[in-house]
């Protein structure tokens, strides 16, 4: 067989704000790959189905001296995020051809796996017949994020309230499903109208647009707010604060707000007339110790293990149900990666964003 084209989709320049397609990251098709004898030194070769596009991967789009919680994408190489594939050749017993895989995978079309373990690489065991990208979002990192942070974190009581932000996104919009099914009252929020429906769609008591509604406007008619899960940080996670309930309990998931531009500063300036007329003081933080408020920043890979037994049994089957809803935006290709990626950063995606590059 003649060598077959490999597309992908290489990490090109470190963006010094939002990330620029044909910049940031380049569709790349001079390399092929012979599928027949291409050494594959004990491991697999894989057709990749599937690849999840998500608002981390801005931050591993940085210069590699800088340090973080994950590795940064190495220049001139391919981007590699969560994806779904399809084994074509394999030299371990653990995988055989035509198994469906998850796990850490390269953006490019075909890749060979040598360290199974290192980027996680699972096969699936599709009971239910879900579609191969609900493996990246509703049953795969999303999904277990928003189930085991919620587990976790959240100490939920039915009628208590509940802020989430980014609600139409990947992880939210799980959080708000998994809030109601909870008893909780779940105020919601989005940059959108039409992410604005799609929460009431999902059953949010209180839904509004951050964009032509101000949160602290919203949440100090509606709380106190006793869990907020924030994905945002900035300006709503201070509206947040303001209004918090005695013991509430704060879920750090994600701050978006700040991945690409300078962060916003967490307070909110109140006249204070003890101190005179031009002097102000900086309420917001201080709400943490006055009103007992539990913070939790967490990353899934730090406490799925406690939840993943359950997550398994229960999430597949209510996705397959339909009690539980996503949505998915769909690209198609290794070419639109790096518009992807940059409408994830700046919210005009809505639901889970992935890029289908094979159907089988």
């Amino acid at each position: 067989m003649a060598p077959t084209t490999n597309a992908r989709a290489i990490f090109n320049e470190v963006p010094t704000d939002y990330p620029v397609p044909g910049r940031t990251v380049v569709y790349d098709t001079t390399q092929t790959i012979d599928l027949e004898n291409v050494p594959l030194n004990g491991g697999i070769l894989l057709k990749t189905l599937v690849l999840s596009i998500d608002p981390y991967l801005r931050g591993r789009m940085r210069d590699s001296t800088v340090k973080s919680y994950n590795v940064p994408f190495q220049l001139g190489q391919p981007l590699q995020n969560y994806g779904v594939g399809v084994v074509l050749r394999s030299e371990t017993p653990a995988f055989n051809p035509g198994d469906h895989v998850s796990g850490i995978l390269s953006f490019e079309e075909y890749s060979v796996v040598t360290h199974i373990g290192a980027f996680m690489i699972t096969k699936i065991e599709n009971k239910h017949n879900l579609p191969w990208s609900v493996f990246v979002g509703a049953v795969g990192m999303p999904g277990a994020t928003a189930y085991s942070g919620w587990k976790e974190y959240a100490q939920a009581k039915k009628g208590e309230v509940a802020f989430i932000s980014t609600g139409a996104g990947a992880v939210g919009s799980l959080v708000i499903q998994i809030a109601k099914r909870d008893g909780l009252k779940v105020i919601a929020s989005a940059g959108s109208d039409e992410k604005v429906a799609f929460m009431k769609e999902l059953g949010a008591d209180v839904v509004f647009n951050y964009k032509t509604t101000k949160a602290s406007e919203v949440l100090e008619k509606e709380g106190p707010i006793d869990v907020y899960w924030d994905n945002v940080g900035g300006e709503t996670l201070e509206a947040a604060l303001a209004v918090a309930a005695k013991n509430a309990r704060f879920i750090e998931c994600g701050m978006i707000s700040g991945y690409n531009t300078k962060p916003y500063p967490v307070m909110v300036s109140l006249r204070s007339e003890s101190l005179g007329p031009s002097l102000y003081t900086h309420q917001n933080l201080m709400q943490i110790i006055s009103r007992e408020i539990k913070i939790y920043g967490f990353i899934v890979h730090s406490i799925h293990s406690k939840h993943k037994d359950a997550f398994d049994v229960e999430m597949p089957a209510l996705i397959a149900s339909g009690e539980l809803k996503f949505k998915e935006d769909i690209s198609k290709g290794l070419q639109s990666a790096g518009e992807t990626i940059l409408a994830v950063q700046k919210g005009t995606n809505t639901g889970k964003s992935v890029i289908v590059v094979a159907d089988q």
